[in-house]
């Protein structure tokens, strides 16, 4: 099948934490098949900053916007099967309806969406955003996290189906790799500043380094510059994806805080805590409904819900069990959560329909 993207990123995590997802999930629908051409604009300065090698499993379009808007979606037109991802970030309201109209070509049309807390909270405070009319005309619509109440929440909007895909680990790309010590930590975060994110952030990281002062922390991920820190933490940038199994296999633990509508929601693990799992690095992670979907709490995975548990948690376990527990993470992780494993999702669904559309709404959630 001739698959064409409409997404943010694949060559660049610069600004994009849906880049590891990308990645993952068309490389393995390339291996099971599927022809795949990614286009993405060129923009907030990301292809200055590629951090991937050379991208074998898909053709990358980089387009300038708006001038190659309509060459794009030509293409995309010829395609079997067009995808627009959420958070583009160019032109994202003209690309939701204009690849609608490649389906009176017999090409298919999905929306992937990769934020679906945000998106759902965006249209239903606003009866006149563009997109919610456009929902039910999508012969797909897919999510990287939000489980059940997604699930429903796009079906109670006049979706004809409804499908998780969740984020997963690439073991090609995230494993075990000696330490360095120039990153030895109690405990790392890796995050982008973003204004849903920020508040947690000093909650349950800049605080829990203020309450164990004996102990370092590394801050990693770009917009923190002029953030008031605590003396033991240590803000090294941007991570690159060639550096996240250097991060994660040099902190004792790693921290996993959700965005506040990510965290409300539930079900939705990100990235970061399967780059982590795929390193076999011991995770703690702010408590959220779904957590036991994905790993078991306190053998696989440490849920806290305050800077005084994560303390807690970073006291009471030694290297040992720390260890163990990553250990074990990562095996559930290569088991049950590989993204081999969701682009089979994926494929099923797509050859279950070998026409435009389906007749009725239907509901899957798969972890």
């Amino acid at each position: 099948m001739k698959i064409f993207v409409f997404g943010s990123s694949l060559t660049s995590s610069y600004w994009n934490g849906a880049a590891t997802y990308y990645r993952g999930i068309y490389k393995n629908l390339h291996a099971l098949g599927h022809n795949i051409t990614f286009a993405e604009p060129d923009i907030y300065d990301r292809q200055k900053n590629r951090d991937t090698g050379d991208i074998d499993y898909a053709e990358v379009v980089v387009y300038s916007t708006p001038r190659d808007l309509n060459l794009m979606l030509a293409q995309a037109c010829d395609a079997d099967l067009v995808i627009k991802h959420s958070g583009v970030g160019a032109e994202d309201e003209l690309l939701e309806r204009e690849v609608l109209r490649c389906r009176c070509c017999g090409t298919r049309a999905a929306f992937w969406d990769v934020d679906a807390p945000a998106t759902l909270a965006r249209v239903e405070a606003n009866p006149e955003d563009p997109f919610l009319g456009l929902i039910p005309a999508y012969d797909y619509i897919f999510t990287y996290g939000g489980g059940p109440p997604v699930v429903a929440h796009y079906l109670h909007l006049g979706a004809r189906n409804c499908y998780p895909v969740y984020n997963a680990v690439d073991p090609e790309t995230h494993h075990p790799v000696a330490p360095d010590p120039d990153l030895h930590c109690d405990l790392a975060f890796v995050g982008h500043r973003l204004p849903d994110r920020e508040r947690r952030v000093e909650e349950f990281f800049l605080r829990a380094a203020e309450l164990a002062p004996e102990m370092n922390f590394i801050l990693g991920g770009e917009g923190w510059a002029g953030k008031a820190m605590p003396r033991n933490l240590c803000w090294i940038g941007h991570v690159g994806t060639g550096d996240h199994n250097r991060v994660n296999c040099s902190a004792r633990m790693v921290l996993n805080i959700n965005r506040d509508s990510m965290a409300a929601v539930g079900f939705s693990p990100p990235t970061r805590v399967f780059e982590a799992a795929g390193a076999g690095a011991c995770v703690i992670t702010d408590s959220w409904s779904g957590v036991e979907t994905f790993f078991q709490p306190g053998k696989e995975i440490l849920l806290a819900s305050s800077a005084e548990e994560i303390v807690r948690l970073l006291r009471s376990i030694d290297k040992t069990q720390s260890t163990q527990i990553g250990a074990a993470m990562r095996e559930r992780a290569l088991r049950d959560h590989t993204y081999a494993l969701r682009a089979r999702q994926v494929d099923a669904l797509l050859r279950s329909q070998p026409e435009s559309t389906i007749s009725e709404p239907q509901v899957t959630v798969a972890a």
